[in-house]
């Protein structure tokens, strides 16, 4: 069983919407440092997809700092290095600009992404 929830989803690489998924369980403490990930054998017998696509997640991962590999012992989240505040900025920017396009595409206002925005951030306090 994984240790973080998922539907895939058409339309979208299933490496991109796993590796969004375990980042969303880290902010919602459902993964804390120290607690064992799947294998990449596990991960793609989980999911049903191929082994190489479970081993690109978790190098994206690890490359990301979300995760460590330790011989012998396995992989594991990782204890996340304390960032400054303009460096956690700095890693939500390529995502807000996404966020910007889309909602401008949409033909929504700032008002409305900020409602949005908002909405989530007490859903997610709440789990």
């Amino acid at each position: 069983m994984l240790p973080f929830a998922i539907t895939l989803q058409s339309g979208q690489p299933v490496s991109e919407q796993v590796v969004y998924a375990v980042k969303r369980a880290v902010v919602a403490g459902q993964l804390q440092p120290g607690d064992a990930f799947p294998s990449v054998r596990a991960l793609s017998q989980e999911l049903r997809i191929n082994p190489n696509t479970a081993h690109k997640i978790v190098a994206a991962l690890t490359a990301e700092g979300l995760l460590e590999v330790r011989p012998g012992i396995g992989t594991l989240v990782a204890t996340a290095p304390a960032a400054s505040r303009e460096q956690r900025r700095q890693f939500l920017s390529d995502e807000v600009e996404a966020l910007v396009v889309e909602a401008r595409k949409y033909g929504l206002e700032l008002g409305d992404v900020q409602d949005a925005v908002a909405k989530q951030w007490k859903r997610l306090e709440g789990k």
